[in-house]
């Protein structure tokens, strides 16, 4: 047994003090005891220092991190989302395998740095560049999977569908690398990918298959710009008999909204729910350009909600109505999207911050807070939760709380950091949720392992060597 004793716990939505974690040697929490009650466990004292749950990043395409910084200028007399878009297909066609690799990797050792202990990875990158298969169509999968495994990330991966570049729109070569025609060889790839990351000596249910279950696969069609209706029905049927998680990027942009309009004479939200497409088990990424009056009927199928402000802001898509869904009872998850920036925190303070500026008033989502026994912790309740509890939930993932049985997956702040120093017990969640800086995060465990240690990762000047020699390569020569 292994007891990590810091000055304060979060847990049950409040911080203690005086407690420590106490997890098996498989990595799960055993109790959650006070620190003069501990006996034989091997001790780990953090001192100043607060544990919190793990966060839960819920939406990530993780090869767009080699177009951090490259995009920041006007390229249209009107630049938007979709001039954005063949810039970053620029860099999505010249990728190898081991580029992949390499770039999610980085990706991914950035969200373990600062907390962040899983990740939903909507992946769309098939087949070779010109649009071959590879001898093995999971390759790329594969080569992503491999990089959450090495930096020691939980993912579930959530395999792409695309079949084409939109309703009677021209092919675009640069999607060759995504495109799967028909919905019967996506369905085989993703089956063969599922059978490929089981690990067939841990039987489910098992406590040990709760710390082990590192990698998982979901089901993801891209958009209903991209996947004609029957195509998308017929996986979405998989799905549900499968009892797979389900996202899908819906109406993130007007354009699309027109387009889904024109094909089917609804918008995509209304087409998704009079098709009967909806369900606990699907989350609405960004989910923009709905309006007040959908959402009611559109929340009523039991539907997840994820937002990516960090990108929603970065792309000028829209702020999302994050105040309706929550009124209607949507729960909201989290997403870094393209990785503009990687801060699941600064996701969350966004959800609210956005609305503040396009309300003109403070606190718009702490009337729909009521998750915490303090008042003044509410908001930072809630928008916690939506970092941590809700992403759990929206992949499959078996953390998000730190409770009895559940995986030891957490990360700890320093009390003493710039950011947050000064602030109580009582406020101190409101100050972490609003004001922590990333180089605050400074152990991160998973599965009781430490990944993180005193805010290094232990291949972290590896990973950064490789991937600066991608970017030269990529941008430089």
């Amino acid at each position: 047994m292994i007891a990590w004793i810091p000055d304060l716990l979060y847990t049950h939505r409040r911080f203690e003090s005086g407690v420590a974690l106490v997890c098996d040697d498989a990595g799960n929490i055993v109790s959650i005891t006070h620190v003069d009650e501990l006996r034989d466990e091997k001790k780990i004292n953090l001192p100043r220092r607060a544990i919190l749950p793990g966060m839960v990043n819920a939406h990530s395409h993780a090869f767009q991190r080699v177009i951090r910084g490259r995009t920041e200028y006007r390229t249209a007399e009107r630049d938007s989302f979709w001039t954005w878009r063949e810039m970053m297909y620029s860099a999505a066609t010249r990728l190898t395998p081991e580029d992949v690799y390499d770039a999610s990797r980085m990706a991914f050792l950035e969200m373990v740095l600062s907390g962040i202990t899983a990740v939903g990875e909507f992946h769309y990158l098939h087949h070779a560049p010109d649009g071959t298969p590879y001898d093995d169509p999971n390759l790329l999968a594969k080569e992503v999977i491999r990089a959450a495994s090495d930096v020691g990330l939980r993912i579930a991966f959530l395999r792409v569908a695309y079949a084409r570049s939109g309703f009677q729109t021209e092919t675009n070569t640069r999607q060759a690398r995504f495109i799967e025609a028909d919905a019967e060889r996506y369905l085989q790839n993703l089956e063969s990918l599922a059978t490929s990351v089981r690990n067939p000596s841990v039987s489910e249910g098992t406590p040990e298959a709760c710390v082990l279950n590192t990698a998982w696969i979901g089901l993801a069609p891209h958009s209903v710009r991209a996947v004609p209706l029957p195509y998308l029905k017929q996986v979405i049927e998989y799905a549900n008999e499968h009892d797979l998680k389900i996202h899908m990027h819906v109406a993130e942009q007007p354009a699309e909204v027109s387009a889904c309009v024109e094909e089917h004479g609804r918008t995509p939200v209304a087409l998704l729910e009079t098709e009967g497409l909806l369900s606990e088990r699907f989350t609405a990424v960004h989910a923009i350009h709905v309006t007040p009056k959908a959402i009611p009927s559109f929340a009523k199928t039991g539907f997840f909600f994820c937002a990516s402000a960090t990108t929603e802001r970065n792309l000028g898509d829209g702020v999302v109505p994050a105040d309706e869904y929550s009124k209607h009872g949507v729960p909201i998850c989290l997403g870094t999207d393209s990785h503009t920036q990687i801060d699941l925190l600064e996701d969350a303070r966004e959800l609210e911050y956005h609305l503040r500026l396009q309300k003109l008033e403070r606190a718009v989502l702490d009337s729909q807070s009521q998750v915490s026994s303090l008042k003044s912790q509410a908001l930072a309740s809630y928008l916690f939760d939506c970092a941590t509890i809700n992403g759990a939930r929206r992949i499959g993932a078996p953390n998000g709380l730190l409770e009895i049985s559940k995986p030891a997956d957490f990360f700890t702040v320093d009390l003493d950091d710039p950011s947050i120093a000064g602030a109580s017990i009582d406020d101190l969640l409101a100050a972490i949720v609003f004001s922590l800086s990333r180089a605050a995060v400074c152990e991160v465990v998973i599965a009781g392992k430490p990944i993180v240690s005193e805010g290094q990762h232990l291949i972290q000047e590896e990973v950064v060597e490789r991937f600066n020699h991608l970017q030269q390569r990529l941008w430089v020569s």
